[in-house]
C-alpha cells in the first residue's frame, strides 16, 4: 500500500505536515518506537510511529530523522498526546531528509494504525500470490487451454495492475497484454537488459525509457534443457527472453519479487516448448547443409528440399527459391576466465531471432526458419516464394540488422562480434552450394569492417569492394600516402582543392566539360588543377592504370 492511501483513510486520524511529493512511497510494514536509534530493528519500507519520548530538546530531532531516512523508512507518524503540537524542529528535519511526516490525533491509538497497515499489506501479498497460484495448473497445461505467456500477462494486469511484455533479446515483442510496446522502446529495453546482464548484475534490472520506469526480469531456460548455473553468461545472453514490467521493482516487498520470479518460470515453460518445435526445422537444415557441403548429387539435395518446403512454407504450390545466410559470433577469450565459448550454438539461436520479421509478434513466428550450425558458423536456409527472373527478391543484409543492431551490440559488449553474410536467391538445388560459398564470402567482407555487428550481401561481391577490406593496413597506408599525401600537403599550403577536384574528375569519368560544370569552374581552370595533380604525383590522368590507382587510393583513404 502507499502512504497516500493512509492519509485518505479518515479513521486513522492522520494529518500531513510535510512530504506531499513523497506520498506514492510503498509501505511494507509498520513499527512503533521511542528509541533514539532504532536502526537495528528497521529493514526498510516501514512507517514508523513514535510518541516522541526520545526527544529531550530541539537538537535531538535531526539525528533521529537522519537515522530513519538512512534505514529506508518511508514515513514518520508522530503522536500529539505527549507534546501536543508537533515541534517545528522535527518538521524541519523531516523536510531536510525528504521524509514524509504525519501528525497522529491523540484520540487515535497507534494499535489502530498498526492493525490497518498490517491487514492491508498482508492482504496485498496474499492477493499477489493467489493470482498466480490459483491458476498455476491451468497455465502449465498444454494446448489452447494453457494460453501461453499472454494468459499470465493478463493475470498480472487484472490482479496486480501491472503492465508487462515478454521480449526477445532484440526487443521484439513475443507476448503482451493490452497495448503493444513500441518497437523502439522494446529495442532500448533489450539493450539495457543485455548490457546489465553482461556486467554480471542480478535481475531485475531497472531502466527508464522516455520517462517511464521498467523492471527487467530475465527468463531462463527451465526443465530438461535448462543450462547449468555455472554456464558462461555469453552462451545464453543473446538468446534469453526477458520480462519487462512497467514498474519500479525496487519498491517491492520480497513476496512480490518472488511472485514475478515464479511468473518468469511459467513463461520459460513456453520458451522450452518453442525450442522443442524448432528441432524439426533445425534437423531439416542440418541434413540439407551436410548434403551440400559433401558434394551430394543435386537430385538428392532436391529431394531433401521437397521435404523441407511443405514444413517451412505450408500450402505453397510451387517449389520456392532459397537463400542462404551465414552468421558467426566471435568472442575475445579472457585470460582470467580461461574458458572458451562455442560460437556455433550462440550464432544459431541468434540467427533464428534475427530472421523473424520484427513486425510479427508471438513465440511461433519463426516457423519458417531453418538454421543449422557447423563449427563456429550458423547457416540459415530461408525459403522464398517463387519469383520472376531478374527480380531482386529475398532478404538484404542492411535490412536484417536495422532493428537489432543496437541491442545486440550491448549484449556483445567489448568482447564479442557478430558478422553476417547474405547470398542471392537461388531457384534450384544446383545453386545451393554456390549460395553457401557466396554467403561465406560476404560474411568475411563484413568481418573486415569495424563495429560489433556487421553484415554484407551478395551485391558487394561483384566489385572492388570485395577486395579492399583484405588489403593489409600497412600496404593500404603506404599506397594511399604515395599518391595522396603530396596533394593533401599542397592543399593545406595553397587551398587549391586538388583532392576534391580529383574525386570529381574520376566521378565524371574524365569528362572535362561535366567535371567543370559540377565544380563551377572554367575548363581551363580545371585543366590547370589536373596538370598540377599530375606534376605533384608523376602520374598521367589520361591513362586508365593511373586513373584506377587514384580511384582505389581515394576509396581506401
Amino acid at each position: 500500500m502507499r502512504l497516500r492511501a493512509l492519509l485518505e483513510t479518515d479513521a486513522l486520524g492522520l494529518r500531513l505536515l510535510g512530504g506531499e511529493d513523497e506520498l506514492d512511497r510503498t509501505v511494507r510494514g509498520v513499527m512503533t518506537t521511542d528509541l533514539r536509534d532504532p536502526s537495528r530493528y528497521l529493514s526498510g519500507g516501514e512507517l514508523v510511529l513514535t510518541g516522541l519520548a526520545w526527544r529531550r530538546d530541539a537538537d535531538d530531532s535531526e539525528p533521529f530523522v537522519r537515522i530513519l531516512a538512512g534505514a529506508g523508512v518511508v514515513g514518520l507518524a508522530a503522536g500529539e498526546a505527549e507534546l501536543g503540537a508537533i515541534p517545528d524542529d522535527l518538521i524541519r528535519a523531516c523536510a531536510q531528509h525528504r521524509l514524509p511526516l504525519f501528525a497522529v490525533n491523540e484520540s487515535v491509538a497507534f494499535a489502530t494504525i498498526t492493525e490497518h497497515v498490517v491487514r492491508q499489506v498482508s492482504g496485498e501479498r496474499a492477493g499477489d500470490l493467489a493470482a498466480v497460484v490459483d491458476r498455476h495448473r491451468r497455465l502449465m497445461t498444454s494446448g489452447p487451454a494453457g494460453g501461453g505467456p499472454e494468459v499470465v500477462l493478463d493475470l498480472l494486469g487484472s490482479d496486480l495492475d501491472l503492465r508487462a511484455w515478454v521480449l526477445s533479446p532484440t526487443g521484439r515483442q513475443i507476448a503482451g497484454a493490452g497495448e503493444p510496446l513500441a518497437p523502439s522502446v522494446g529495442a532500448t529495453l533489450a539493450g539495457e537488459h543485455l548490457a546489465a546482464t553482461r556486467t554480471g548484475r542480478r535481475g531485475p534490472h531497472r531502466a527508464v525509457v522516455q520517462g517511464t520506469t521498467y523492471s527487467l526480469f530475465p527468463i531462463r531456460h527451465s526443465g530438461r534443457g535448462a543450462a547449468p548455473a555455472a554456464r558462461d553468461v555469453r552462451e545464453t545472453v543473446l538468446s534469453d527472453w526477458l520480462l519487462a514490467v512497467e514498474a519500479d521493482a525496487g519498491d517491492w516487498p520480497a513476496a512480490r519479487l518472488d511472485l514475478l520470479q515464479g511468473v518468469t518460470q511459467l513463461i520459460a515453460v513456453e520458451r522450452d516448448r518453442r525450442d522443442a518445435a524448432r528441432t524439426v526445422r533445425r534437423r531439416l537444415a542440418q541434413e540439407v547443409l551436410e548434403l551440400v557441403q559433401t558434394g551430394a548429387a543435386p537430385a538428392e539435395i532436391a529431394a531433401r528440399l521437397r521435404v523441407a518446403a511443405p514444413v517451412l512454407l505450408p500450402g505453397l504450390g510451387s517449389a520456392p527459391h532459397w537463400q542462404v545466410i551465414v552468421a558467426r559470433v566471435d568472442w575475445t577469450q579472457s585470460a582470467a576466465a580461461g574458458t572458451e565459448v562455442a560460437g556455433g550454438p550462440v550464432a544459431q539461436a541468434l540467427l533464428e531471432e534475427i530472421l523473424v520479421d520484427p513486425a510479427v509478434t508471438g513465440s511461433e513466428s519463426s516457423d519458417r526458419i531453418a538454421v543449422a550450425h557447423a563449427g563456429d558458423e550458423a547457416i540459415a536456409l530461408v525459403p522464398l516464394p517463387a519469383v520472376g527472373e531478374g527480380t531482386d527478391a529475398g532478404l538484404h543484409a542492411d535490412a536484417l540488422l536495422a532493428a537489432v543492431q543496437a541491442p545486440l551490440s550491448a549484449g556483445l559488449a567489448d568482447d564479442g562480434r557478430l558478422t553476417l553474410g547474405v547470398s542471392a536467391a537461388v531457384h534450384s538445388a544446383e545453386g545451393l552450394r554456390g549460395a553457401l560459398e557466396e554467403a561465406r564470402h560476404a560474411r568475411r567482407v563484413a568481418a573486415a569492417r569495424p563495429g560489433r555487428v556487421c553484415a554484407a550481401g551478395h551485391h558487394e561481391l561483384a566489385s572492388h569492394v570485395l577486395l579492399l577490406p583484405f588489403v593489409p593496413d600497412d600496404v593500404r597506408r603506404a599506397f594511399t600516402a604515395r599518391l595522396l599525401d603530396p596533394l593533401r600537403d599542397y592543399d593545406r599550403r595553397h587551398r587549391a582543392e586538388l583532392i576534391p577536384t580529383l574525386e570529381a574528375f574520376l566521378d565524371c569519368d574524365g569528362s572535362w566539360t561535366r567535371c567543370a560544370t559540377r565544380l563551377h569552374l572554367h575548363v581551363n581552370t580545371l585543366r590547370y588543377r589536373v596538370g598540377r595533380i599530375e606534376q605533384l604525383t608523376g602520374r598521367d590522368l589520361s591513362r586508365l592504370e593511373d586513373k584506377l590507382d587514384f580511384f582505389l587510393a581515394l576509396r581506401m583513404s
